[in-house]
């Protein structure tokens, strides 16, 4: 088969692959064997090609849960990953009986495991598969929203095929921009259920103060069940379904890493940016990340404000606000990372010089590609908010969902948009049951009245008028156009959201509701909307490619590493244990121990402790988890390894595939990184598996979890 140029590029990069930095490089699984040597001489001590099979131990063992990553660790569909990964399962389960937030969970015996909300999922990747040409046969000649039609079409048509077998939930990834797609088939798991999270205090120590920063003294972990029904099929919560049997589960070392260390993490990244052009790093710095600290700051200030003298709220809004503040920090860190490293300008002189090796090749496209995308950034602002409008709301949201899947629901599936197809009607269910827990009519009323202020307060050309009809264009006009819908509105009703969803499924009319009828005008405009950005998204998709191959050129030629951009797909990053060295006469190790949890506490949130913690710390019984040089128990530690958002619950593996860590967090200084890969700053903090091993045998006793996992119980 002949070879395209960027195929040809690519091979280039693989093999010059030793010569860019050994911890760079969030790697596709079939990519592993081109760095066999690489892995070999960075310590790995297994077979590099059983690495590329996502079907195959250790692989298979790695899924997604939630937003965040999670690994089988027995054959009886126990999963660890993180505590914040699952904080909306704790927070789902929270009650005035029973603070599963505060006080933490163990559940005594399989009968006691509570139910995740209802739209909590975990994905089992069970195949991996090139479709670029099947994708693309149509495309090719065509251009604007004929090219994104085009995708779209062929994409949901796989999806379809792939999913008429049964028992799989499918998707099509992009990876390289357009250049490639490959096809993803994941077992769908719905019945998961709460089984270990520790208190708070261990679990979130430190919050937000010491939220990416080192050292850390955090048991970021929490082991759920996975379950399925009799016939071992994917099912919805029954007390009768039995515990899900995964193809592979990790072991867990009873060693813990030292400085130096090989160590390798498999997860599923959410989204990097490393490939994307010097236009669009100068406005993630000039622009994005400056919005979106001040925005995600002030919805953080009004719940906070909102859940004040009202401890239900302050419940029901837990998961939330700790997102918001995992945000705002995340967006802060970014900004002044790529300032520090000064990406913009060596983004921009990269870039200068990729497009003066290629020539003129590629002119024209990279042209109209940066035409394209500076429409995109006037409409950014607008869009930002308008998309918070719904993902912060629980009541606006189930209302916007049941009028577009009434409007999806009248047209052939195929044909409907992703997301409203029938594949989708159980987790739109399980959106709609879950507001129950999560909402309080004040504190939404107060979001939406800051988010609406500032969309008020937009140029004319960047606002819908539609908005204006709805909420008026002043304070008070907007004041009372909330209280008006929401003293009306009987959609906070459990009832009355389901026997909507069972007309809007069947594309029948809906029951009139006051907030179902705003949200046919807001669902109108956002169509509206997707129609101007297909239109866009179409292009980029078509002349991207363009962009990649003058890239990926320019890269072999330098003897750089090539890996696509994360999407969410199972990715590998591999490197060692390592200290950090943030700034002049600055060395931090990279291991922290207990002692450390005793020098922060102050008994007060969030550095409180809890006292059966600080007892066994002073008892000093640290049986087989302590560490045979420190004489201690460790709790955290660092490694050089390349991760982003989505790799938190990623399993961290020693040289010869065994659980050692599990990352959760990254240090202030790399947070920058889904941008830009600084090797001086880069590193991902992690648990030490000999701190869960020893809450869970001397802390907080879970022996038969132990046994589960097959560690000993001291």
């Amino acid at each position: 088969m002949k070879r395209t140029p960027l195929a040809a590029a690519m091979a280039l990069g693989m093999s010059l692959a030793a010569a860019a930095n050994a911890n760079e490089g969030m790697w596709m699984p079939t990519q592993l064997p081109g760095l066999a040597k690489t892995l070999k001489e960075a310590g790995f001590k297994g077979d590099p090609s059983a690495l590329a099979d996502v079907t195959a131990p250790p692989l298979s063992a790695v899924v997604r849960v939630g937003g965040g990553t999670g690994a089988f660790v027995s054959g009886d569909g126990l999963l660890l990953t993180n505590h914040h990964v699952a904080y909306g399962v704790i927070q789902y389960n929270a009650s005035k009986e029973h603070d599963t937030i505060n006080d933490g969970f163990i559940a005594q015996g399989r009968d006691d495991e509570r139910a995740a909300n209802p739209d909590y999922r975990v994905l089992v990747t069970v195949g991996f598969d090139k479709v670029t040409d099947e994708v693309l046969k149509e495309a090719r000649g065509k251009n604007g929203r004929a090219y994104y039609d085009a995708v779209e079409n062929a994409r949901k048509r796989i999806v379809a095929d792939c999913e008429a077998e049964g028992g799989v939930r499918c998707s099509v990834a992009n990876m390289y921009y357009g250049s490639d797609f490959y096809r993803i088939r994941q077992l769908e798991l719905t019945d998961i259920r709460l089984v270990y999270a520790p208190p708070r205090a261990i679990g979130n120590y430190g919050d937000e103060i010491d939220n990416f920063m080192w050292p850390r003294h955090t048991g970021d972990f929490t082991l759920l069940r996975a379950y399925v029904g009799k016939d071992g099929k994917p099912a919805p919560y029954s007390k009768d379904n039995v515990p899900y049997h995964p193809p592979a589960h990790l072991k867990m070392s009873l060693d813990g890493p030292k400085e130096g260390d090989y160590a390798m993490l498999a997860g599923y990244p959410g989204t990097t940016y490393r490939l994307r052009t010097a236009a669009e790093f100068a406005n993630q710095i000039d622009t994005v990340l400056p919005r979106r600290v001040e925005v995600f700051q002030q919805l953080i200030d009004v719940i906070e404000a909102q859940g004040k003298g009202n401890a239900d709220a302050r419940t029901r809004y837990a998961s939330q606000l700790q997102s918001l503040k995992n945000n705002r920090k995340r967006a802060a860190g970014e900004l002044e990372g790529l300032l520090r490293s000064d990406a913009r300008t060596q983004r921009t002189q990269d870039e200068q010089a990729m497009l003066a090796a290629t020539g003129a090749r590629y002119k024209a496209d990279i042209d109209a590609l940066s035409a394209s995308l500076a429409a995109e950034r006037d409409a950014g602002a607008g869009d930002f908010l308008v998309t918070l409008m719904s993902s912060q709301t629980q009541l606006l949201r189930s209302a916007m969902l049941l009028e577009r899947l009434r409007i999806e629901s009248a047209k052939p599936d195929a044909a409907r948009e992703s997301g409203y197809q029938q594949r989708d009607q159980a987790l739109i269910e399980g959106v709609l049951k879950q507001v129950q827990r999560r909402y309080d009519p004040a504190v939404e009323k107060a979001l939406l009245t800051a988010l609406l202020t500032r969309y008020q307060q937009l140029p004319d050309a960047r606002r819908d008028a539609r908005y204006d009809a709805l909420f008026g264009r002043t304070p008070e006009q907007l004041r009372k156009a909330l209280d008006t819908l929401y003293a009306a509105t009987r959609l906070g009703d459990e009832a009355q959201r389901l026997s909507r969803f069972e007309a809007a499924r069947k594309g029948g009319a809906l029951e009139a509701d006051p907030l179902l009828a705003a949200a046919a005008t807001l669902v109108a405009a956002q169509l509206d909307a997707e129609r101007e950005s297909k239109e866009r998204e179409g292009e980029q998709l078509r002349l991207r490619p363009s962009y990649m191959q003058a890239l990926f050129a320019w890269r072999a030629s330098q003897g750089r590493a090539v890996y696509p951009d994360a999407n969410s797909t199972l990715r590998i990053s591999y490197g060692k244990v390592e200290a950090l060295h943030p700034r002049d006469a600055v060395s931090y190790s990279p291991v922290t121990t207990v002692a450390g949890i005793v020098e922060k506490n102050t008994n007060t949130v969030p550095f409180d402790a809890p006292r059966p913690l600080l007892d066994a710390i002073a008892k000093g019984d640290f049986g087989s988890t302590a560490d045979p040089v420190l004489k201690t128990q460790t709790v955290n530690f660092l490694t050089n390894l390349d991760t982003t958002g989505g790799n938190s619950g990623s399993p961290v593996l020693n040289a010869r595939g065994e659980l050692i860590g599990l990352n959760f967090d990254s240090n202030w200084e790399s947070v920058s990184a889904s941008w830009w890969f600084d090797p001086r700053y880069k590193r991902a903090v992690h648990v030490d598996m000999r701190y869960l091993r020893w809450l869970l045998a001397k802390v907080y006793p879970a022996p038969a979890l132990l046994d589960e996992m097959g560690l000993p119980r001291e």
